[in-house]
C-alpha cells in the first residue's frame, strides 16, 4: 500500500526518482527502496512527502482503493465514492459525508453547475444571503 502510493504520488507529480530524493534530501537508492516495498521511509521522510503532496501522513501511509492509489486527494478535500440517481431522481449522500459537514435533515445545500467542466457542487448553507456573505 505504502510503496504503491509513493510510486503514484510521484509520476502523478512529474518527479524522477532523482528529483524527488534532492527535494527531501535523500538518495535516489531510497527511493527506489521506498518504491518497492523494501524498506519504508522514517518519519521524518513521511512527513516531507506528505507535505511535498499536499496530502496527509495517513493518506500516505493508508490510502487504497480500486484504482490502484491513483485517487489520494489534497489535504481537506474528500472523496466520497459513486453516488446514483435513484427512480424517483434523488440522491442519497454517503453517511461520511453527511457526519463529516454536520447535516441532517432540514439542512439546506446550494447546488452549483459548470456546464463545461460537466460537474456540481454542493455548499451547505441556510440562506442565500449566507452563501454571498461567504463571498465577501
Amino acid at each position: 500500500m505504502l510503496h504503491e502510493n509513493l510510486f503514484t504520488l510521484r509520476k502523478k507529480h512529474g518527479y524522477t526518482q532523482e528529483k524527488l530524493a534532492e527535494l527531501i534530501g535523500v538518495s535516489r537508492q531510497a527511493v527506489a527502496k521506498w518504491e518497492t516495498g523494501q524498506t519504508v521511509p522514517d518519519i521524518m521522510n513521511s512527513q516531507s512527502l506528505a507535505e511535498l503532496y499536499d496530502i496527509t501522513l495517513d493518506q500516505l501511509v493508508n490510502h487504497s482503493d480500486l484504482y490502484g492509489g491513483e485517487l489520494i486527494a489534497p489535504k481537506g478535500k474528500y472523496q466520497f465514492g459513486f453516488i446514483e440517481i435513484n427512480e424517483s431522481n434523488s440522491i442519497t449522500l454517503p453517511e461520511e459525508a453527511l457526519k463529516l459537514f454536520n447535516l441532517g435533515a432540514g439542512d439546506s445545500l446550494l447546488l452549483l453547475a459548470d456546464v463545461y467542466q460537466n460537474g456540481f457542487a454542493m455548499l451547505k448553507v441556510n440562506s442565500y444571503e449566507e452563501f454571498i456573505d461567504r463571498k465577501k
